[in-house]
């Protein structure tokens, strides 16, 4: 059976507590999950403490930030089996405290603007992660029925990038060759998060052609048929892993799709584990 190697709990921008998901995939079907929150190893810790859950395999993983200042964009690695080192802390404890200061920021503002929130509300919704992120600001705007979704209009005229929102302020992202660097000291084995979101196939061709990247993720939500197909093609020349994953936030999206929408073959996660272990040096996993 496949498994969803890409998914979102409350330890970053989700809506659904960690310890619901894997029952969610074990329902679907799903012989293998990995919960990938962003720049934080929290999910990671989960999946080594419970390397199973329902009959179904985590796999411990982080999805990294980074930013293509050569073409303005943010990138998305997704870092499976990664190990605690000094290089990936840092970079979860920097992105933390530099996502607080933005999203600080933007709530103070909406305080002036709407008189019914404040920020101790959306606070609320940052109890697992320690990030208050956009999300839990929307949400709690949401309880307050200030909008009527939390991915909806009001979102993006509150925090949108074309048109810039109202109250967004964005933290400054490592480069990709830092992510990248990271996600080597930790050992883990790297994968281009969906290139289509933020326009990424210049960088996705770039890094598959230097082989800085073991992966690319081909199904997803988002992905277009133009950019899977040539995906595909890049994976077929340089040997790269095919995975899928379904990016699930549960709530926080603006359309939601369930745990297993998008899925990575059996011999592709086999692929990934028998990597991680070659790097790490390790027997199991």
């Amino acid at each position: 059976m496949p498994g969803d190697l890409h998914n979102h709990s409350t330890c970053s921008d989700g809506s659904v507590p960690i310890h619901r998901i894997p029952p969610m995939a074990a329902r679907a079907g799903l012989s293998a999950l990995a919960l990938s929150d962003h720049d934080t190893f929290l999910s990671a810790a989960y999946c080594y403490a419970h390397p199973e859950q329902e009959g179904v395999k985590l796999i411990p993983a982080v999805e990294l930030t980074g930013y293509d200042y050569e073409r303005q964009h943010r990138v998305h690695l997704l870092c499976y089996w990664p190990q605690d080192c000094p290089e990936l802390r840092a970079h979860c404890d920097t992105m933390r405290r530099r996502r607080n200061e933005c999203c600080l920021q933007s709530a103070r503002e909406l305080e002036g603007m709407y008189p019914q929130f404040r920020t101790e509300q959306a606070l609320e919704y940052a109890q697992d992660s320690g990030v208050l992120y956009k999300s839990g600001i929307m949400q709690a705007l949401h309880e307050l029925g200030l909008c009527d979704s939390v991915y909806g209009e009001v979102y993006h005229y509150l925090f949108g990038w074309n048109p810039r929102g109202v109250v967004l302020h964005s933290p400054e992202y490592p480069t990709v060759d830092e992510v990248l660097d990271i996600a080597r000291a930790a050992k883990g084995v790297v994968v281009f998060a969906h290139p289509t979101v933020y326009k990424s196939m210049p960088l996705v061709r770039q890094l598959a052609a230097e082989g800085r990247i073991d992966g690319i993720e081909i199904d997803h939500p988002r992905n277009s048929e133009e950019d899977k197909a040539e995906c595909r093609a890049l994976c077929a020349r340089y040997n790269l892993i095919v995975t899928g994953g379904t990016d699930f936030h549960g709530a926080n999206s603006a359309h939601p799709h369930p745990v297993g929408t998008c899925t990575t073959a059996d011999d592709q996660i086999r692929r990934i584990c028998g990597l991680a272990r070659q790097r790490q040096g390790r027997l199991g996993g």
